[in-house]
């Protein structure tokens, strides 16, 4: 008999003990990621006529490790190619250096003097995937908007690449 009360008050205590929280989730990708423009950057001698170049560096300062899935800007006479190339990860605490070479498609379709110009990047951890817009700052549009005058003849600066 006391075997039979010990059981069940045992099973009772089991059943009714108290449950460990679950873990945090991770965060999300574009609460973790950072972009800073560094610069513009020679063009490649294999970039398509009307390219120039443009360095970035993604740092992701906590949590899982973030892949980089596109990249896009909003500008239609604009595309874009990076190197590394797409997709990429990148690890926690070590920035990542992103070369984007730009090329002008279509002179009309792109603004001669971008006031805040940004990058889309497509962001994807273990909890997530996020579009987050990165506006990279006042040097970057000065530079965008000088290399979109030079590629389409609106400035007298000699092009890294015509």
């Amino acid at each position: 008999m006391a075997a039979v009360v010990l059981l069940a008050g045992g099973g009772y205590l089991y059943i009714t003990r108290p449950e460990e929280a679950p873990p945090d989730p991770p965060p999300y990708p574009s609460q973790v990621a950072g972009i800073t423009y560094l610069g513009r950057e020679p063009t490649p001698d294999n970039a398509p006529p009307k390219s120039f170049n443009i360095g970035v560096e993604l740092t992701v300062q906590s949590g899982p490790q973030v892949t980089v899935l596109r990249i896009t800007q909003p500008y239609a006479g604009l595309s874009l190619a990076s190197v590394p190339q797409l997709p990429f990860r990148t690890r926690t605490g070590f920035p990542h250096k992103i070369n984007i070479t730009m090329q002008v498609t279509e002179c009309a379709q792109v603004p001669k003097n971008a006031g805040l110009p940004f990058l889309d990047v497509t962001l994807r951890n273990t909890r997530a995937i996020q579009v987050h817009s990165f506006i990279l700052g006042e040097r970057y549009a000065q530079d965008l908007s000088e290399a979109v005058q030079v590629v389409c003849g609106t400035n007298s600066a000699s092009s890294p690449k015509p």
